[in-house]
C-alpha cells in the first residue's frame, strides 16, 4: 500500500479513537471539519494511488509490449545466426569437397606423368638393350675372326649381318 495513503488512514483511526465519547453509549463526539479534512486528504491521496496504478499499468502494456517486440528480435537475431553458421558449415563442407577434388586429380596426373615417364625409360631401356645386345654380337664375331673362326666377314662396312651399328661404333 502507498505510505501516504497509510498515514492519512493512521492520522483518520487516532482522530476517531481520540474523540470524546458519549456518556452511556458507543457514540464519540469528533470534530467534522477536521475529520472531513482528514477524508478528503485520505481520498486525494487513493485518487493519485489510482492515476499511478493506472499509469503502471499502461507502462505494464507498453513494457509488454517493447518486451516482446524484444524477444522477437532477439529470437530472428538467433535464426539469422543459426543461418550463418549453417552457411559456413556448408562453405566448410564445400570447401574440404574442392580440395578432396583438386588432390584426387592431381594424383591422378601424378600417376599420368608416372607411367608416361615409365613408358619413355622402358623404350629407352629397350632401345639400349638393343644397342647393346648388336655390340656384344659384334664383339664376338670380332672375337671369333680373330680367333680363327670365320662368321661372316666383317670387312670394311658397318653391317653385320643386317645389323647396322650405331655412329660410335663405326669404324
Amino acid at each position: 500500500m502507498n505510505p501516504e495513503i497509510e498515514t492519512r488512514l493512521e492520522r483518520l483511526r487516532e482522530a476517531v479513537q481520540s474523540a470524546r465519547s458519549m456518556p452511556m453509549s458507543s457514540s464519540a463526539v469528533v470534530n467534522r471539519a477536521e475529520l472531513l479534512e482528514l477524508i478528503e486528504e485520505l481520498g486525494e491521496a487513493v485518487s493519485t494511488g489510482f492515476r499511478e496504478a493506472d499509469a503502471v499499468l499502461g507502462d505494464r502494456e507498453a513494457v509488454v509490449a517493447q518486451g516482446r517486440a524484444d524477444a522477437e528480435e532477439i529470437v530472428r537475431n538467433a535464426h539469422a545466426e543459426r543461418e550463418k553458421l549453417v552457411s559456413d558449415t556448408d562453405v566448410y563442407r564445400l570447401a574440404q569437397e574442392r580440395a578432396e577434388e583438386v588432390r584426387a586429380a592431381g594424383e591422378r596426373e601424378a600417376a599420368a606423368l608416372r607411367q608416361e615417364t615409365d613408358e619413355y625409360v622402358e623404350a629407352k631401356l629397350a632401345n639400349f638393350e638393343l644397342t647393346l645386345e648388336k655390340t656384344l654380337d659384334l664383339v664376338r664375331r670380332g672375337r671369333a675372326r680373330l680367333s680363327g673362326g670365320h662368321m661372316g666377314g666383317l670387312g670394311d662396312d658397318t653391317d653385320v649381318g643386317g645389323i647396322v651399328l650405331p655412329d660410335h661404333l663405326e669404324r
